[in-house]
């Protein structure tokens, strides 16, 4: 079951700049210290970043997203009572099975925010997106090879990516720590990636499930879910996008993420983590674009450094 925490966003606000307040003077130089230099944030890729292995993978500008993702960016939110509640999310990320609306934003009658995109991924398997996900975060010039236009900054809590374990471990219980665009608004966000099969989820073997909580890489605040279904079509993968926004929770501060994450541009904005209308379409228009980007690509990267030891 996925759940809040049942607080409010203002009181979580509150609390997270009092304690990113009060532990930033004491940790700020600790921090700068512990951050490795390819820390900034910055848009495009910089020379050292075209000097890497992968540089052939890297694009100016993000692919469009594809016709039914453009088509419902372009329409209205869809009705509340056609929104699956999130009670019922691990239902409708059955094995089998579709639903009946697979892209769309909206707000649910509970008032939660609901997006769904539906990708799909000629010649991509699962076990390419759980590599994707093992691998990616550890340097910002990967992370940008998903959304070139968007993407700024990645960061692990631990970095497993050299760590000869499974690639579902180097992510699940692991964070990550991104600055990027959604629409117009710069977002600093904490991606904290959890077990689904804890959560009730059903993963035959060449399907996977990448759920994480959302929230906020400067307050200890949690503002929503995610999930990442991806299981097999003919030819390649589906890929079924969920995101639950405006489930508010507290969570133990990380000051030394949040002191680095306020280094690297502005401080803490409620607008930042807004779960209103425009940002569940800006939501949607982002997710449609990445995945189509990176799966046009995927397998070439997968099968040239899936094993091999960060470079």
């Amino acid at each position: 079951m996925l759940r809040d925490a049942g607080v409010t966003r203002r009181a979580a606000l509150v609390l997270g700049v009092l304690v990113v307040g009060s532990g930033a003077a004491g940790l700020r130089a600790g921090a700068a210290r512990a951050r490795p230099v390819s820390a900034a944030r910055y848009r495009g890729y910089s020379p050292e970043d075209w000097a890497r292995p992968y540089a052939k993978f890297m694009a100016d500008r993000t692919l469009p997203a594809t016709p039914s993702v453009a088509a419902a960016y372009a329409g209205p939110p869809t009705p509340a009572h056609e929104i699956p509640e999130v009670s019922t999310l691990q239902t409708e990320l059955a094995a089998t099975g579709s639903s009946p609306i697979e892209t769309g934003y909206g707000r649910a009658t509970s008032g939660k925010v609901w997006v769904a995109v539906h990708t799909e991924m000629p010649g991509v398997t699962a076990a390419m997106w759980d590599w994707w996900f093992g691998w990616h975060s550890a340097e910002s010039a990967r992370y940008k090879l998903w959304h070139p236009d968007a993407h700024l900054y990645a960061g692990l809590a631990v970095d497993n990516t050299a760590e000869p374990i499974p690639d579902r471990a180097k992510y699940i219980g692991n964070a990550s720590y991104v600055d990027e665009y959604i629409g117009p608004k710069l977002q600093q966000l904490r991606i904290a990636f959890q077990n689904p099969l804890a959560h009730g989820f059903e993963v035959p073997d060449d399907h996977t499930t990448i759920l994480a909580r959302v929230g906020s890489a400067v307050a200890p605040l949690d503002v929503g879910w995610l999930a990442h279904q991806v299981r097999p079509i003919a030819g390649g993968c589906e890929m079924r996008s969920r995101f639950y926004l405006g489930m508010w929770g507290l969570r133990l501060p990380d000051i030394r993420n949040a002191v680095a994450a306020v280094e690297r541009g502005p401080s803490l904005d409620p607008r930042d983590i807004a779960t209103d209308m425009d940002s569940a379409r800006e939501l949607l228009l982002h997710c449609g674009q990445e995945m189509h980007h990176l799966a046009q690509f995927l397998p070439a990267l997968y099968h040239e450094f899936d094993g091999q030891a960060p470079l």
